[in-house]
C-alpha cells in the first residue's frame, strides 16, 4: 500500500506553492523554505549569511519582533517588551494574524507578507562621505540582502508604532500593517518610511 505524501504547510494551514516574489532582485534573498512552525532554535546563529540561505523569511520576521528595544507589546495583554523571550506566544499571534489576513483578503497570507517586504524594501539610501575634512551625503544603491533586512525592520517598527497606545489586539495590528504594505498603500508606515528614505537619497544625488 503506497503512502500519500502530505504537503508541508505553514502552521498546517497555508501552502508555499504558487508564492511569487514580484521583485526579481530579491528572489535569492527571500527564503521560502517549507516549514510548519517558523522556529529553528537559533541554528543559524554565529554563521555568516545563514539568515539568507537557511532561515525562512517568516521566522526572520518573527525573530525581529522579539528583538531588543522593540517596545509597546500587546501580546494577549502582556505588558513587557517583545524581547522577553515569549516566542511561543508570538508565534500564536502571528498564526492568528495570518488567519485574519486570509479572512480579510481571501489570499494566502504568506504571499501578503512577501508582497509587504517587496513594497517596503528601499532601493536607494544616503551615506556620508568625508574628504579633506569636509563630509557630505551621497546617494548609493542598496544591496538586495540589506533591502530585505531594512524591509523587515520597517514593518516591525510600523507594527510597534501601531500597537503603542492602541486598544486593538496585537494580531490585528500585524494584519493591518501587512495588508496595507502589500497593497503599497501610503497608509502603511513601512511604505511611507521607504519612500522617505528614497526621497532623501534623490535629493542627495
Amino acid at each position: 500500500m503506497s503512502k500519500v505524501k502530505k504537503e508541508v504547510k505553514l502552521f498546517n494551514n497555508w501552502s508555499f506553492s504558487d508564492i511569487h516574489i514580484r521583485d526579481i532582485t530579491l528572489e535569492n534573498y527571500i527564503n521560502l523554505k517549507l516549514i510548519i512552525v517558523p522556529h529553528s532554535a537559533g541554528r543559524h546563529e554565529h554563521k555568516r549569511f545563514w539568515k539568507t540561505s537557511k532561515v525562512s523569511v517568516i521566522e526572520r520576521f518573527s525573530n525581529r519582533l522579539l528583538s531588543p528595544g522593540f517596545i509597546g507589546s500587546k501580546i494577549r495583554g502582556h505588558k513587557s517588551s517583545y524581547h522577553s523571550g515569549k516566542k511561543a506566544k508570538l508565534l500564536k499571534c502571528i498564526k492568528n494574524a495570518f488567519t485574519l489576513i486570509e479572512l480579510l483578503t481571501e489570499q494566502n497570507p504568506i504571499q501578503i507578507l512577501v508582497d509587504a517586504i517587496c513594497n517596503s524594501a528601499p532601493r536607494e539610501e544616503t551615506t556620508k562621505i568625508a574628504m579633506g575634512g569636509i563630509s557630505y551625503a551621497s546617494a548609493v544603491d542598496i544591496a538586495p540582502q540589506r533591502r530585505v533586512d531594512l524591509a523587515i525592520k520597517y514593518l516591525v517598527q510600523a507594527i510597534g508604532a501601531r500597537s503603542h497606545g492602541n486598544e486593538k489586539m496585537f494580531e490585528e495590528n500585524i494584519a493591518q500593517e501587512l495588508i496595507l504594505a502589500a497593497s503599497n498603500s501610503q497608509e502603511s508606515r513601512a511604505v511611507k518610511r521607504k519612500d522617505e528614505i528614497e526621497r532623501i537619497a534623490v535629493s542627495a544625488r
